[in-house]
């Protein structure tokens, strides 16, 4: 098992096999994004997948849960992933669930045939940044989708059969706009109704032009107490959820909190409310934040 460059995974994939099928990201240019720099978006080639497939088959033949990698894998044409998923389900007997990083166009350019030929072969989870539901933060930040894309996305996979894991981040919106963002990523979340949704917490990484923006004084980044401010408004946003698992145990976040939407929405306000009351001593200390 071969890896390139830097390979990020969710945090419910931590017991997962990675498996990297293409390297990078093919969009790769939103402001905020450190993950990808190190590498140009390239499609692996197929004999190296399939020669590390062999290679876990013969290191970790029990494997129940794979994960391909890297950005938005899902971007890739269905000629070449179903020998991929071919390969995995014939490799590990007791593979339950594949999972993948996906954009809203990977997914809204698939026909329904196609999504359904995937999901017959174990690709059941797609996660997609959702990132904000307020359309002036994307163009700032050069999501390159929109937030009615993005939930078509969403929709049309579950439609198909695919649990959607979405996700958010505080602090995008900066103090111009942190209202604004709250209150629509509730909404678009509200609309997406997803399996899953999560929230990471924005962190200006050297090296992105949201960093040089910061730099400049042309971001201005909203404090602890205030991305907890924004959460609380967002959750209070999300109305009409089916069941959603809400997730906030991202490295990045000053406060961790698991819930399931709507159910846990009051429990989850107070608990807000409670971590607003007590300030800053209560959250994760910033050294102790990572990507």
């Amino acid at each position: 098992m071969r890896y390139y460059g830097n390979v990020v995974r969710p945090p419910s994939e931590a017991w997962s096999y990675i498996l990297q099928i293409t390297y990078g990201c093919s969009h790769n240019r939103c402001t905020f994004c450190s993950t990808y720099l190190d590498k140009p978006f390239q499609v692996r080639p197929a004999h190296e997948v399939l020669e590390d497939i062999a290679m876990a088959r013969s290191i970790i033949p029990h494997t129940r849960r794979v994960f391909l990698a890297d950005g938005n894998a899902l971007v890739l044409s269905n000629r070449q992933l179903v020998p991929i998923l071919d390969a995995l389900n014939e490799a590990f007997p007791n593979l339950e669930r594949v999972s993948i990083y996906a954009n809203a166009q990977d997914i809204l350019r698939k026909s329904e045939e196609e999504l359904a030929t995937l999901r017959r072969k174990k690709l059941s989870l797609i996660y997609m940044g959702l990132e904000s539901g307020d359309e002036e933060v994307l163009r700032r930040v050069k999501k390159g989708a929109t937030v009615a894309e993005m939930i078509e996305a969403v929709r049309k996979a579950q439609a198909a059969g695919f649990q959607m894991s979405v996700i958010g981040i505080l602090g995008l919106g900066e103090r111009e706009r942190s209202r604004e963002h709250a209150i629509a990523t509730g909404q678009a979340v509200s609309a997406m109704d997803p399996a899953y949704f999560s929230l990471l917490t924005l962190m200006v990484v050297p090296g992105t032009e949201l960093h040089r923006q910061y730099r400049a004084g042309e971001f201005v980044l909203i404090e602890p107490l205030e991305m907890l401010a924004e959460m609380r408004v967002m959750i209070e946003h999300m109305e009409g959820l089916t069941h959603c698992i809400f997730r906030t145990n991202h490295a990045s976040n000053y406060l961790p909190l698991a819930g399931t939407l709507p159910q846990d929405k009051e429990k989850l306000l107070a608990t807000l409310d409670w971590a607003l009351g007590q300030g800053e001593a209560v959250l994760r200390p910033e050294y102790l934040r990572a990507l």
